[in-house]
């Protein structure tokens, strides 16, 4: 029997051993932050999961250049700005989200995220992103006398941030961005008749709009795509191009018009150089704004938060 009695006491050591090494790595990991939950409680602990990394877009995009400004401004010493897309950024978003994992991206709104996810803006007391925007009409010089009436529905052209999250949602729920621009073209028929009342049908006269790979630039510009084509007879190319050549080709008159301008600080550099060679219609949405963008459970509030 005493062998036995042994073996039983060396089993239970055994266990004890385990349950102690199980404890001491648990309480290890929640003073690290190696949980998820753990590693939004703490701006330290944020910084070092997400390798003081911030997900951005493309390279050209003039919120890139505010998020650049904003590490600079806060003294973020270490941190890096990530290129990419839009369609990589978000679904970034939404693998971090899905593992419950802190996360820090460019963000704007109007865009579909905010209605899909519990995001918030990280608070920018330096105003290094400038603060809210309007997103406006360019077109190039000329286009009054050349293209009347596409004139005419691009000075008209406007409508909500709403307007536009309908928009978006339908694209990113499956909708292509024609069929989107369909359904919101036909649900809104009195404000469409607003914009092209009284202009005269085009014939088949082609004309060229510019836009960026933004979700909400891609639902503004097919919307105006579908209304020139579908009630006045424009054949319309629309050209997806960063921002600086956008811009390049609407003061060049190569592009007749954009209907994605932000300002007056996401492009305010392009303006500065181009604003002699291209006409203003003015703001076609209001409201909008940029920023550093986090999960509603990372516990941030401040991009100052990023350096304690």
């Amino acid at each position: 029997m005493k062998p036995n009695r042994t073996k039983k006491r060396v089993a239970l050591l055994a266990v004890l051993a385990l349950a102690a090494a199980l404890a001491g790595c648990s309480g290890s990991e929640a003073s690290s932050g190696g949980s998820a939950e753990a590693g939004a409680g703490s701006a330290k602990s944020v910084a070092e999961q997400v390798k003081r990394q911030i997900v951005g877009i493309d390279p050209g995009a003039g919120i890139m250049k505010s998020a650049n400004q904003a590490i600079e401004a806060y003294g973020l010493d270490g941190w890096k700005l990530v290129e990419g897309s839009s369609a990589a950024m978000t679904a970034a978003l939404d693998k971090a989200i899905k593992e419950k994992k802190p996360i820090i991206v460019t963000g704007w709104t109007p865009h579909w995220m905010f209605a899909k996810y519990d995001l918030k803006y990280l608070a920018d007391p330096k105003n290094a992103f400038g603060g809210e925007e309007s997103i406006h009409t360019v077109v190039r010089l000329g286009l009054k006398t050349d293209q009347p009436s596409a004139y005419q529905v691009l000075d008209r052209f406007e409508w909500t941030p709403d307007d536009m999250a309908a928009v978006m949602s339908a694209i990113q729920e499956g909708k292509k961005p024609e069929e989107a621009a369909k359904q919101w073209v036909d649900a809104n028929a009195a404000k469409v008749e607003g914009w092209v009342s009284g202009a005269a049908q085009a014939d088949g006269q082609s004309l060229k709009l510019g836009y960026v790979a933004w979700d909400s630039e891609i639902a503004s510009t097919n919307v105006v795509k579908y209304v020139l084509e579908s009630k006045l007879g424009y054949k319309v190319t629309a050209l997806q191009v960063e921002a600086g050549p956008m811009w390049a080709g609407v003061a060049g008159g190569d592009t007749d018009a954009m209907v994605a301008a932000w300002l007056p600080t996401t492009h305010a550099d392009y303006w500065s150089k181009y604003k002699d060679k291209v006409e203003d219609l003015g703001p076609n949405l209001s409201g909008t704004k940029t920023g550093l963008v986090v999960p509603a459970y990372v516990d941030l509030s401040s991009i100052e938060d990023l350096n304690k």
